[in-house]
């Protein structure tokens, strides 16, 4: 089945290791797809994938250093990037309530 390309950047940022990725990208020390994928725990083959992706919707761009592909944000990279951990750190505020809470809730 063939996703609609309206939906596919919704389905990308709506998972959390693509989010983990551009943030990611906004350290100094994450500077290839090895980088990247050791810093957000996933296979270096579906980082690749993703940081294709990123390049096709102009997120991030490729520098050619030697041997060595350097993965940099762009301006619209970098300010997905901040509003990532903006969102982050105000879900991080919300306090998740008891299960028993939860159960009264439903009823």
């Amino acid at each position: 089945m063939k996703i609609k390309k309206e939906n596919e950047f919704e389905m990308l940022f709506f998972h959390s290791k693509p989010v983990k990725m551009l943030v990611s990208l906004k350290s100094d020390d994450v500077i290839n797809a090895t980088h990247v994928s050791k810093e957000v725990n996933c296979t270096y083959s579906h980082t690749v994938k993703v940081l294709e992706m990123f390049k096709d919707y102009g997120l991030v761009k490729f520098d050619k250093k030697g041997r060595i592909k350097v993965v940099k944000l762009t301006d619209v990279g970098m300010d997905i990037a901040h509003e990532f951990e903006g969102l982050a750190r105000k879900f991080s505020k919300i306090k998740v309530p008891e299960l028993a809470a939860l159960d009264k809730l439903k009823k």
